[in-house]
């Protein structure tokens, strides 16, 4: 049981639908204490000084009753001082309580010293997903090798079941499977980028299997302790023998992935942020590459495991999300959060302070690790499962972005979390909507030791974060080979501005049901404007990168499109001198005529799904000699538009 006077807090806390922190009324010592969860460690604590602590301060800590041992929190980094003292982390300590001391009045009695700031009851997360495993078996689209009209964009022979990238409207999926229930990536992969090893993502989950066959190319390397000698800390970080990450729930460099109650769930994650592509081998990665060696990187920052009392931990998991910082991260997909109890409310979690909360703002904050982001990282989060209408810590702090899921038919799962702190949503997969159920669910990669395969169905918030985590990171490819460069904050604003649009789907189908009835049909209409900005889509997110306009149009028929607000005002007036698209560009959208430019307008024809850019050139300022098509005195400029055809239009399809 929490103490009464926690208990209180939390009660409170639970009650920020009508209230405000601020109008709460605590003690200046409940003030401080931290809980975000009744599962929480009852062997430490967590606890934040107002200054570093020095001898006396370390001695008051050591002479309350019940504390056994204390010890920094966090590594220290060199290079990054300035940025630890700025958040906070060289104040943070690790608590070790007596095995018979009452951890409730530990807490009190710590949090009533003056020279603490914070108390944090060590809590566990949990993971964003119900956590079950499906073995893959090839659906007859595989084993036919009928992977899509167009053929396959890559050789992974699973490509044609992982609808969550392509969308062909197979029926199989869903009473009403809807072509936009993907993440439109494609053409990206087609035409402009496949990824970059500069970018690394690091996965903070339970251990990534570094060893699986599709996933062993992109893993993250540190060179020198990979040549260096094992049990030695090669590279002077603090950390012993982490070759592909670390294990901070056994506090060693042995990643772990096959105990009895591991279920392969970052290793799920990190072969949809960038399993090998075009390896010939099992699925395909959203930042996988091309099969030259040009995936993004896979870091394993393991916080979870089957086997550890640690798993999950607050203190593990801040220190994971330091580590990816210090070593090159450039995002962190985190599929966890607490299970909640209150609705969010920024002034309270704006007071929380929690440790990982500041190892988050480090990681942030944490400039330098790739040539695009010129102040720091992204962190992209899921809301979570427990369909409230508010996502769940920490994906739900203000400045961090949480991802909602859909499923095959481009409608809110019915478990995930909707509403304030929702920013964006992506595909989670969902059981139960399809012929053949798993396979409405997300496949990726797995772990053959405990569910008997390499590849595996899953579902949850926790497969729509990664999805996001990779489309950041083929993002970030895509700038740097542009030579572009962006803060954080710009960075976010066009990953939630790149989207389509999903309201008009959710009040359009009024309620939802499913194969044979095994859940009850629910309305829809709550999720309404509550699924973020909008469905996460990386044809568009490159699009804003590159600054290029981009117009959405209805394949199968003509289409007359006003291009004037791209092209200038008086457009119309002007002479038209080219209207070019790439034969990738013909290919995607299976033009079968040349488009071309009538009174300021664009006329073109898509017969198929898909996305491509045309140039329009035009000259400005020349007069024709004898009504001829040569002017003279004038000046040639051009401008490319993004044309993305579907089945549907989304209402805010375009330039944002």
């Amino acid at each position: 049981m929490l103490p009464a006077s926690v208990a209180a807090l939390l009660c409170a806390v639970s009650c920020v639908r009508e209230a405000s922190f601020t109008t709460l009324e605590v003690a200046s010592a409940e003030d401080k204490i931290i809980s975000m969860s009744d599962d929480f460690s009852r062997s430490s604590i967590l606890v934040k000084f107002n200054s570093v602590p020095g001898t006396d301060e370390m001695k008051t800590i050591m002479d309350e009753g019940g504390v056994a041992g204390i010890e920094p929190l966090f590594s220290r980094a060199p290079g990054r001082e300035e940025l630890e003292k700025r958040f906070g982390l060289d104040r943070w300590y690790k608590v070790s309580v007596a095995e018979n001391a009452d951890i409730e009045k530990v807490v009190l009695s710590t949090a009533s010293l003056n020279e603490v700031s914070k108390v944090e009851y060590c809590c566990r997360v949990q993971k964003a997903s119900d956590c079950i495993v499906h073995p893959y078996s090839p659906s007859e689209k595989v084993l036919t090798k009928a992977s899509s009209d167009e053929g396959p964009v890559f050789d992974d022979p699973f490509l044609a079941d992982q609808w969550n990238y392509i969308n062909n409207e197979d029926e199989d999926l869903a009473k009403r499977v809807c072509e936009l229930a993907d993440i439109n990536v494609k053409d990206v992969w087609e035409s402009l980028t496949c990824g970059d090893p500069a970018i690394i993502v690091a996965v903070v989950d339970d251990g990534v299997k570094y060893t699986h066959p599709d996933l062993m190319a992109n893993m993250w390397v540190n060179e020198k302790e990979l040549n260096g000698i094992s049990g030695v800390d090669d590279d002077g970080n603090g950390f012993i023998d982490d070759i592909h990450g670390y294990n901070f729930c056994d506090d060693s460099g042995n990643i772990s992935w096959d105990a009895k109650n591991d279920i392969g769930h970052g290793t799920h994650c990190a072969g949809t942020i960038a399993a090998v592509n075009n390896n010939g081998v099992g699925v395909s990665g959203v930042a996988g590459g091309s099969g030259k060696g040009d995936g993004c990187r896979i870091m394993s920052c393991q916080m979870m495991s089957g086997y550890s009392e640690n798993s999950g931990m607050a203190d593990v998991l801040a220190r994971s999300i330091k580590y990816a910082a210090d070593m090159g991260a450039s995002v962190i997909s985190c599929s966890f959060g607490y299970a909640s109890i209150y609705k969010t409310d920024k002034a309270f979690i704006d007071a929380i302070g929690s440790a990982e909360i500041d190892a988050i703002h480090y990681f942030e904050a944490a400039a330098g690790n790739n040539p695009v982001l010129t102040d720091g990282n992204i962190g992209i989060f899921a809301s979570g499962n427990d369909s409230h209408d508010f996502a769940h810590y920490p994906g739900a702090f203000s400045d961090l972005i949480s991802v909602s899921a859909f499923g095959p038919d481009f409608l809110p799962t019915y478990y995930t979390n909707y509403g304030p702190g929702c920013n964006i949503c992506a595909p989670g997969g969902e059981y139960y909507l399809g012929k053949d159920k798993e396979r409405s669910t997300i496949l990726s990669t797995g772990i053959k030791e405990t569910a008997g395969s390499d590849y595996v169905y899953m579902q949850g918030t926790s497969m729509a974060c990664p999805h996001l985590s990779g489309m950041v990171a083929l993002a970030l490819s895509y700038a740097k080979k542009l030579g572009k460069t962006f803060t954080v904050r710009e960075f976010k604003n066009l990953i939630l501005s790149s989207v389509n649009d999903i309201d008009s789907r959710i009040s359009s189908s009024g309620s939802k049901s499913y194969t044979n009835n095994y859940l009850p049909p629910f309305r829809l209409s709550k999720y309404v404007g509550q699924m973020g900005t909008g469905a996460a889509d990386a044809w568009k997110l490159m699009m804003n990168i590159e600054g290029t306009p981009y117009i959405s149009t209805v394949y199968g028929e003509e289409s007359s499109l006003d291009i004037t607000s791209f092209m200038g005002g008086g457009f119309t007036s002007l002479t038209v001198t080219a209207v070019e698209v790439n034969d990738a560009g013909r290919k995607s959208l299976g033009l079968m005529e040349d488009p071309r430019i009538e009174e300021g307008r664009l006329i073109i024809h898509p017969t198929r799904s898909g996305a491509a850019k045309v140039k329009v050139t035009a000259i400005s300022g020349g007069t024709a000699l004898g009504g001829g098509d040569n002017p003279i005195g004038g000046m040639e400029f051009s401008r490319e538009v993004g044309i993305i055809a579907r089945s549907i239009i989304s209402e805010n399809g375009g330039w944002l």
